[in-house]
């Protein structure tokens, strides 16, 4: 056996009960018992040591190792302690080799089976500790939600964040103190939410359903225009939507969104793929309260802006997976910078609409390679009693891939 061994304990609102023989026997077994203090109320007294929890966690982590030399240590944490619980923590502080965990039916299993839901049809996210905005990004027509409650306000929050997007009509069920004696589901819709007072701990769940109002925006790249706060520096949606296939978003990689604008690209960049990130890097004033608006207004609060000047400013952000250059192209310095600080097998994309921005892709493309690619977009428009084709300013676009040694 592992003598630095941390075992993780999954317990639910049955506590003792609802643990399996062999937990229990960890439990026993314990010379520390770590948890919180709702946790440590639900086992017996076994002779163990105690130790609550510290403001931060991972004040305690030294007593942890080191302790965990010394005897067996055991963690009791909620339902699947890594289903947004503590276990996260401790596999990225200590391996996955020092940390076993052995979990209990999670919040989300006990809601779907109250619901009747399939786990595999559902979007689950936790908005504890998070803006409630991050739901923005999960609102589709008949989409199930399944959200870890940041306290009793969670819900009434969710709930006004669908009715103004139109979808006041849909489903709302707070469960609480799932498992347990003290369960409790109350139900409503968005649109004439009133639940009077509920438990801090809870799981809401959420089936969309729009009403006849409801702005519907998809994860597809493409957004229309007016999803937008701009002052006219806006990457168009078709645009847009041909630069993020050439981007090709990806699970948890970074983009630096450079001459950001109103911050669109990075922002569907992040709407794209689950853990995706993204800084946007724009040099005017005015322009960041607007990135900063529209990220929040589009699910994805965690945007990272920097206010200032390509390439003084990139210096000290992390590697990029891929850069747009949507601004600048013309100046001999930022696409090299961008270029240099990109990580093997990473993606350049960088939009010119201007003859000098063209002519400074060409050359680039000249020096490296890459794909050229001109995007002439037309749009029907009124002409008088009638309508025609009026066409936006032609981009060229260059994408170069960085090779892998």
């Amino acid at each position: 056996m592992n003598e630095h061994l941390i075992e993780v304990v999954g317990i639910g609102e049955d506590g003792w009960d609802g643990l399996s023989p062999a937990a229990r026997q960890l439990v026993e077994g314990a010379d520390l018992l770590v948890g919180g203090d709702r946790h440590l109320e639900l086992v017996p007294d076994t002779g163990a040591e105690r130790l609550a929890w510290p403001k931060p966690l991972a004040e305690a982590f030294e007593t942890l190792d080191r302790r965990s030399a010394e005897g067996t240590v055991v963690v009791l944490a909620t339902g699947n302690p890594l289903w947004y619980g503590v276990a996260n923590m401790l596999v990225r502080r200590f391996g996955a080799e020092r940390v076993r965990v052995r979990p209990n039916a999670s919040a989300f299993d006990l809601a779907c089976a109250r619901l009747g839901w399939s786990e595999a049809d559902v979007d689950t996210l936790t908005l504890h500790g998070r803006p409630p905005a991050l739901i923005q990004t999960f609102i589709q027509p008949g989409a199930r939600l399944l959200v870890l409650s940041a306290g009793q306000e969670t819900p009434g929050q969710v709930a006004e964040i669908l009715s103004r997007r139109g979808f006041g009509p849909s489903k709302l069920a707070v469960m609480e103190h799932l498992g347990g004696p003290r369960e409790r589901i109350v139900a409503g819709t968005a649109e004439s939410w009133d639940p009077g007072d509920l438990a801090d701990l809870n799981v809401l769940a959420v089936h969309c359903r729009p009403g006849a109002d409801a702005q519907v925006l998809s994860t597809v790249p493409g957004l229309p225009d007016d999803a937008y706060s701009h002052d006219g520096q806006l990457t168009k949606r078709e645009v847009r939507a041909a630069t993020l296939a050439a981007l090709q978003p990806g699970p948890e990689q970074h983009l630096w969104d450079v001459g950001a604008g109103c911050g669109s690209v990075g922002i569907e960049w992040m709407r794209a793929a689950r853990g995706a990130t993204a800084v946007a890097v724009e040099p005017k004033t005015e322009r960041v309260g607007m990135i900063a608006d529209n990220a929040l207004a589009l699910g994805v609060p965690g945007l990272q802006i920097v206010a200032g000047r390509a390439p003084e400013e990139l210096a000290g952000l992390d590697a990029p997976d891929a850069v747009f250059v949507g601004g600048g192209v013309h100046s001999g310095d930022i696409l090299p910078a961008c270029w240099q600080a990109l990580k093997p097998g990473g993606r350049l994309v960088a939009n010119a609409v201007t003859l000098a921005g063209e002519a400074a892709l060409v050359a680039w493309h000249g020096e490296h390679g890459g794909e050229l690619t001109r995007l002439q977009i037309s749009r029907a428009e009124p002409i008088g009693p009638h309508h025609g084709w009026r066409p936006l300013m032609a981009v060229t676009q260059l994408k170069a891939v960085k090779p892998w040694a």
